[in-house]
């Protein structure tokens, strides 16, 4: 997906992520001619629940009800961040994931039709955009450390990622009770989503609050980089990026 995308707000929960990555990892099979004109015109995604089960070690029978529920959600979900204008105003854009949702339960299966308004961040897979292979998130069991993983991912030509403390919110999407108190953050959202990343992705992550002037909190700081001793592969083919294509919400 685009660098832009990695860092927006999604408005995915973790069955649904788990079932728009399962069908973006069967795009790579698709000739690139192809991937133009879905850029243009938006395309069908197709995911069945065998494939559900077996990616993310689920039974198929809760693979069945997570696709008929997923498919559901990912109906009315949309992507939302902000762009300065020309004048440099702040311009708030969203757009739906998703035009349309077919399910067959008795053949076990659910088709996705894509907007063309998400397509060309999700179809590129080249400059400005990020990458890496399902198995390397697949086992999370949580929304904000596969959200967390991503983010980092997309800095990963710098190994550093700095944010606001608002703009941090918005891309975990947190709720109410952790914006209004950072312990509740660290403790439900970054601890363990650095813990799961470590453990699960093989990656070395250090982070830290940053406070100006008074004890609140202000920005964050997060530094990564593989772990050499992991047992995943974290080559050059699982990741494309380029830290130029910046969200404009970034306040620093």
């Amino acid at each position: 997906m685009s660098n832009r995308l990695a860092r927006s707000a999604q408005g995915l929960n973790l069955s649904e992520k788990r079932l728009v990555a399962l069908g973006l990892a069967g795009t790579d099979s698709v000739p690139l001619k192809s991937l133009v004109l879905a850029a243009n015109a938006g395309w069908k995604m197709k995911v069945t629940a065998m494939a559900y089960a077996e990616a993310f070690g689920i039974h198929p029978t809760t693979a069945y009800e997570q696709l008929k529920s997923s498919s559901e959600k990912l109906f009315e979900r949309y992507v939302r961040y902000e762009i300065k204008d020309r004048r440099g105003l702040v311009v708030e854009k969203k757009f739906r994931w998703v035009s349309g949702v077919t399910y067959a339960p008795g053949d076990g299966y659910v088709e996705l039709n894509f907007t063309p308004e998400i397509a060309p961040h999700l179809l590129g897979l080249r400059k400005q955009f990020t990458s890496y292979k399902l198995r390397h998130a697949a086992a999370f069991d949580s929304i904000y450390a596969w959200r967390l993983f991503e983010t980092l991912k997309s800095w990963q030509s710098t190994g550093l990622y700095t944010t606001s403390i608002e703009n941090f919110w918005e891309v975990m999407e947190a709720p109410p009770s952790c914006r209004k108190d950072f312990k509740a953050l660290r403790i439900r959202i970054i601890e363990p989503a650095v813990a799961a990343i470590t453990t699960k992705a093989s990656m070395l992550v250090e982070w830290k609050p940053i406070r100006a002037g008074s004890r609140r909190v202000t920005s964050l700081e997060f530094r990564f980089a593989p772990n050499p001793q992991g047992q995943l592969d974290m080559g050059e083919g699982d990741l494309e990026s380029d830290e130029s294509d910046v969200v404009e919400t970034k306040s620093d």
